[in-house]
């Protein structure tokens, strides 16, 4: 063996003196090395068309892609929608505007750190590192794409998430993902890593919140799932908001009714929170004991109870609310591209362009829409008219389906009412209705249109009589048997019968229809629906209801809402100047400009003379007239009240609206299928209104008794006068006039007081009624009796029987008048006097 090896080692030797080693071990070096070489060049040569082609591919994808401005970056990122709200007054938070989604945008200061670790850890542990892209995650998500792997792990991180929302869309494609790696690193060198973080927490989806509604956004998820703003969350709390957005609907822990998940539907969230928690843990987020502490919490004892919407709670105002300001939000987008309503009128296309921009940005600009309406008022008149005992009884009635299939309906009676402030116009509380139906959506105090009835009595026929100076308070009209002009049908007055020659004021104060009808024939040619009823906010007027005299007494084409009858009561609370109602009190952005705000603008429709004279007279109604009873309901009778009843045609609507230094406040009942509502009942009809607005009426006192029922009385105005005048005629009182007693003393505009002296009475021959009821039952003689010239003077000299002319009170004093003989035809009874 020594021999073999020396040998060996010999022959090694000589190779190496001889060179041969040497030179094999380079050949082997050049071969490998070459091998080496050509492996790293097709290596490298490949990469480069590999790389090329993907290159070339990922260009391919991208090229119809924008170069993006950071302005218009900013633009597409910042544009998200966010909730509108709705606010009573005194900014009263209300709720949100009915929405598809509700998001409410926070700033990233106003967001608990604890949050945005706990993001940060579940979705993008590398963002304060990446520049949009994490490059081995992108890979790793396209190796297990291309080897359609079972685990997909997901390669994108909060920027490229944020872009695919804003910006893109949510298609699964390389091209979309291509666009989105370009965007997200081009989105990193126009924004910091807050603002990135904070667009993101604002837009991404959050599940149900415990109304049921889906939401978006970190605070409205805070306030919606636990009831706190997302300052304000706890560790638990945010790691269990963290965890939603990957499974929004499993997670979420309400249903769409805004009802609590079960246990067993609840810890599908529970358990992904508790993943939140380790990764926060082994991001070094949060330390072992807050792990432990964090994952036994018991989250669901967190969660908000279910909490009804502001279209559960608060319908007839939020519906109310949202059609108002669709109007003033139209104007604005009008306004601001010069579109008018001319244009909307003549394209149809238009009309339809703006009706939809408009709801769109109504429902998701985040507007701050600000009302009138007093929460605590509005709670207390929806509380009293809910348990309001007093309506009347439900009336049933056939109808047929469009099958010609007939049913039966059941129906209330409805009511509406509302309360204006009379010198600003705002409406201050109002109530809909006796229940909102969502699938029939009426509101009975600003939708529905009924016949006034006598409530426009002082609004169309006496303050405008007495402003153009043919009336005043005092003036007497013949209340007896007569036709609408032109041949048309009796006038007649509910009570039946008739009641002689009574004063403007009792003709109001008793709701007489003749002296009504008669007082509107005599300034009909001056078209006062025109010049004073729709000056006062009446919209619902048509051609003709301009020119029949039946309007006089409320009977109109289409009728008016109770906004409408209120709004323009309230011209006599405020000294005769007319200010518009209105609800929306002012709209700001999501940025707390203002983009809106009401103006008040009094038109002055009557002068203060009229408009105090007019007051007086609606004060009998209340004391003495038609409203009697209303002092019996109220609990503070010293307030300056005055006020009109209203019946329409066949008692379907019952009406009382009045007015005080402060506000003006109306009510309305009747079934909003028009029928009789005068059913008998220990109430007549008229009182129950007047019941109703009574009890609304004290609940709101209760409120706010300074601006309700305000100590203050109306102020009598300069150019008001009292002076004494003769019943028969309203002239100045003659000698004859004051040995009957028949003189009386009322208030007058100065510019109207009478001038002249009574000739409505003389001596003669003459025919005396034993009773003002029985005209046939006569008595002959000399003595005081009606002038004939005055008769005819007057349009009396037609009468078929003069004892129509004694009022139904004071008969004692007016049977002392006779009826001249000459112009008598009841002359069968006649006795010696």
């Amino acid at each position: 063996m020594k021999e073999n090896l020396q040998r060996f080692f010999n022959t090694i030797k000589n190779w190496w003196k001889k060179g041969i080693l040497q030179q094999a071990s380079r050949i082997t070096y050049d071969v490998v090395w070459n091998i080496v070489l050509f492996v790293m060049i097709i290596g490298v040569i490949g990469g480069i068309f590999v790389g090329g082609i993907g290159l070339g591919y990922f260009a391919s994808l991208v090229h119809d892609e924008p170069l993006r401005s950071e302005a218009s970056m900013a633009e597409d990122i910042y544009n998200y929608s966010e909730t509108s709200s709705i606010y009573f007054a005194n900014d009263v938070y209300l709720g949100d505007i009915r929405s598809d989604l509700y998001r409410e945008e926070v700033k990233l200061d106003n967001i608990s750190p604890t949050l945005v670790n706990a993001v940060i850890a579940t979705e993008d542990e590398y963002f304060h590192e990446h520049e949009g892209v994490v490059p081995k995650a992108i890979l790793r998500a396209t190796a297990q794409e291309f080897l359609n792997s079972s685990v997909q792990t997901g390669g994108s991180t909060l920027t490229q998430q944020l872009i695919k929302n804003q910006i893109l869309t949510d298609e699964v494609s390389f091209d979309r993902k291509a666009k989105e790696i370009l965007l997200a690193m081009r989105l990193e060198n126009y924004f910091t890593k807050d603002e990135i973080i904070e667009a993101y927490l604002n837009i991404i989806p959050y599940g149900r919140n415990s109304s049921g509604r889906n939401i978006a956004g970190i605070q409205t998820a805070s306030k919606g799932i636990f009831g706190v703003d997302a300052s304000e969350l706890t560790l638990p709390q945010a790691a269990y908001l963290a965890g939603l957005p990957q499974g929004p609907s499993s997670y979420t822990p309400f249903t769409a009714e805004g009802e609590r998940k079960s246990e067993e539907d609840l810890q599908p969230g529970i358990n992904r929170m508790k993943t939140v928690l380790n990764r926060m843990h082994d991001m070094e987020y949060i330390t072992d004991e807050e792990l432990e502490e964090a994952a036994n919490y018991d989250i669901a004892g967190d969660f908000i109870d279910a909490v009804p919407s502001s279209t559960d709670q608060y319908p007839y105002v939020t519906y109310e609310v949202e059609k108002r300001a669709k109007e003033i939000i139209r104007g604005l987008l009008m306004e601001e591209d010069g579109v008018t309503e001319e244009d909307l009128a003549e394209d149809d296309d238009l009309r339809k362009e703006y009706a939809e921009r408009t709801e769109k940005e109504m429902r998701d600009g985040g507007y701050q829409i600000h009302t009138t309406i007093n929460k605590e008022m509005y709670d207390a008149m929806e509380e009293a008219a809910q348990n309001y005992s007093d309506y009347g009884y439900a009336q049933t009635y056939t109808a047929t389906n469009s099958d010609g299939e007939e049913y039966e309906v059941t129906q209330p009676i409805q009511a509406g009412a509302i309360m204006v402030e009379n010198n600003t116009g705002k409406i201050l509380s109002f109530v809909g209705g006796r229940g909102f139906d969502e699938d029939h959506q009426v509101n009975f105090a600003t939708d529905t249109k009924r016949s006034p009835g006598s409530t426009i009595k002082p609004l169309l026929d006496y303050a405008p009589a007495m402003e153009e100076g043919v009336l005043q308070p005092a003036t007497p009209i013949a209340d007896y048997p007569q036709s609408y002009p032109d041949g048309g049908p009796p006038i007649r007055n509910y009570g039946g019968g008739n009641y002689g020659i009574v004063s403007a004021r009792t003709a109001l104060a008793n709701s007489y229809n003749i002296p009504a009808v008669d007082t509107y024939l005599k300034i009909i040619d001056k078209d006062p629906a025109a010049k004073y009823l729709e000056k006062m906010g009446v919209t619902s007027l048509t051609e003709s209801d301009h020119t029949i005299p039946s309007l006089s007494i409320g009977a109109m084409d289409y009728g008016m809402s109770v906004e409408e009858n209120v709004n323009a009561f309230s011209t006599f609370g405020n000294n005769g100047k007319f200010a518009d109602a209105y609800m929306i009190d002012k709209i700001t952005n999501a940025e707390g400009d203002v983009l809106y705000e009401h103006e008040t603008e009094p038109v002055e429709v009557f002068s203060p003379q009229t408009t105090y004279l007019t007051v007086d007279m609606m004060r009998d109604v209340i004391d003495n007239g038609t409203a009697r009873y209303l002092n019996s309901q109220l609990q503070n009778t010293n307030v300056d009240w005055a006020g009109k009843t209203g019946t329409s045609q066949d008692y379907h609507d019952a009406w009382f609206v009045a007015t005080n230094p402060n506000v003006t406040f109306g009510t309305w009942i009747g079934y909003e299928k028009p029928a009789p509502i005068d059913h008998p009942y220990h109430l007549t009809y008229s009182q129950r209104n007047m019941k109703l607005w009574t009890e609304l009426i004290n609940a709101s006192a209760k409120v706010d008794p300074v601006l309700v029922t305000p100590e203050k009385r109306f102020e009598r105005p300069d150019g008001i006068v009292e002076r004494s005048y003769c019943a028969v005629s309203g002239k100045l009182p003659s000698d004859l006039c004051k040995e009957v007693g028949l003189v009386k003393t009322d208030l007058f505009d100065s510019r109207y007081v009478p001038t002249e002296k009574d000739n409505s009475l003389t001596k003669g021959s003459r025919l005396v009624p034993k009773s003002s009821d029985d005209g046939n039952s006569m008595s002959k003689g000399n003595g005081i009796m009606f002038n004939p010239d005055w008769l005819r003077e007057e349009g009396y000299d037609n009468m078929s029987d003069f004892s129509m002319l004694y009022p139904r009170t004071e008969t004692d004093k007016w049977l002392k008048i006779g009826i001249p003989a000459s112009m008598s035809s009841s002359s069968s009874n006649d006795e010696d006097d």
